[in-house]
């Protein structure tokens, strides 16, 4: 019929000015996490999926100044996803 309904959304709270995110499982439990590069925090924050609709709040790792674009792949090729993050300045 072409109807489109949306639930409410949620808000969950990640560092300063927020510029790039990344969804991927991260810890390897089939569930979609989120990555968020925080520009004006200088961090990286992984927001985990709990599998019933929610994130838990987010872990955050010092990366270095002004993270600009976050991206998720396996470079080492162990299987498990690595976080790659380019800075601007």
């Amino acid at each position: 019929s072409g109807i489109v309904i949306f639930l409410n959304h949620t808000t969950y709270s990640t560092g300063s000015y927020p510029i790039s995110v990344a969804v991927v499982d991260v810890n390897s439990d089939n569930k979609p996490d989120i990555i968020v590069a925080n520009a004006y925090s200088n961090t990286v924050g992984v927001l985990l999926n709990t599998g019933r609709g929610t994130f838990l709040t987010q872990t955050t790792y010092a990366i270095g100044s002004y993270p600009y674009s976050v991206t998720v792949v396996d470079v080492n090729n162990d299987n498990k996803p690595d976080i790659i993050v380019a800075n601007r300045n």
